[in-house]
Parts: C-alpha cells; sequence; structure tokens
C-alpha cells in the first residue's frame, strides 16, 4: 500500500509549474527496471492509470551519455548528462535555462546508497536540497526534503507477463505538487549509478 505523503507548499522542483508535470493529487509514477541499457531505449514516463507525464530518449548518443527528457507534446523539457571525471557518478539536467537546471550527486557510501539532488525552485526561487536514500540493489529509497518525504520509490511487479519477460518495474510515489519529471530523471539517475557500480 502506497504511503500518504503531504503536499509541498509552494510547488517543489526547477521546471514552472504545469498541470502535465505537477499534480495536485498524490501522484504514482510507473518506472522501467534497467530501461537504459548500452543499447539505449526510448521510454515514456507514465502514471500507474496510464497517464503519459514526459518522454526520455535513452540511447547513448555521446561521451557524455546524455538523456534527452521532452514533455508529451515534444517539447524539450531538459537533457541528463552525466558529469565527466566526478569522484562519484553525478548527473546534471539541462535545461538551456540556467535557473532551472538541477544537479543529482552520488555519495559513496558502505551499505545503501545516497545521493543528493540540488536546484533553484521554480515556484518561490529559493534554493532546493533534496536527499535520496535507500537500498538502490533492491530498487527502494525514500526522497525527503528538510527530513520531510516527498517521494518514495519501491519494487512493484505488476503480473507474470512481467515477471516472465524482460520489463520488470518499480513504482515511485510522488507527493502533490512535486515536479514529476525531476523524480522520473533522480530514478533514472540512480538506475545509472548502480549499473556503473556493477561495472
Amino acid at each position: 500500500m502506497a504511503p500518504t505523503l503531504l503536499a509541498c507548499n509552494p510547488a517543489l522542483g526547477p521546471q514552472p509549474t504545469t498541470s502535465q508535470l505537477y499534480s495536485p493529487n498524490q501522484t504514482t509514477l510507473v518506472m522501467k527496471e534497467k530501461v537504459f541499457s548500452i543499447t539505449g531505449e526510448d521510454f515514456t514516463v507514465r502514471t500507474v492509470d496510464g497517464h503519459d507525464v514526459c518522454h526520455c530518449k535513452g540511447k547513448v548518443v555521446s561521451a557524455h551519455d546524455s538523456k534527452k527528457f521532452t514533455d508529451t507534446n515534444g517539447a524539450d523539457l531538459f537533457t541528463l548528462k552525466n558529469k565527466m571525471f566526478a569522484l562519484n557518478r553525478s548527473f546534471h539536467g539541462e535545461t538551456g535555462r540556467a535557473h532551472h537546471d538541477f544537479e543529482v550527486k552520488g555519495h559513496w557510501k558502505m551499505i545503501g546508497s545516497r545521493s543528493t539532488v540540488t536546484f533553484k525552485n521554480a515556484s518561490d526561487g529559493t534554493d532546493v536540497e533534496l536527499e535520496v536514500k535507500g537500498d538502490w540493489m533492491d530498487k527502494s529509497a525514500d526522497i525527503t526534503f528538510a527530513g520531510r518525504e516527498v517521494a518514495k520509490i519501491s519494487r512493484s511487479f505488476f503480473n507474470v507477463r512481467q515477471l516472465m519477460g524482460d520489463s520488470q518495474s518499480y513504482q515511485v510515489t510522488v507527493a502533490p505538487n512535486v515536479d514529476l519529471s525531476l523524480i522520473a530523471a533522480i530514478c533514472v539517475s540512480l538506475d545509472e549509478q548502480q549499473e556503473e557500480a556493477k561495472k
């Protein structure tokens, strides 16, 4: 059963507030496990009830391992780029409008995983730092802001077809008024960090 998360007020995220990327209701996203393999794959981020949120072109298109996110109309949101030469694998979300950029920075941890996400909040201009802690091997993590949970990642197998095939999924429960594209990008970054750790 999904946890009940309190609404964020003001809205929380680097992207401008739109009805497509922010919901006044708690939302559950479905993310595909290991979607970004070396061969690459295009991926649509959807809610658990089937509504499209954004698209991601997952192909490895450059030495920076870039992934392009667009809205459902094909308009650019941001490009998620691997930060080269970082001590711990980190990613930068580049929008072309610096005040809407964000960074997902990995931190070394003996057990489990920890990352921080920093950006300037679009709704009120404040500097925000989110903390991501959990066990990414088991696809579970909490995303918090000032100690308050704003998203929760948990593994969820939906049906026999997924279990037998190659499309196992996990769910991300997101608090009301939180940028859904940012949460999706955090999941992609964590997936990439985990794949790198296996090499």
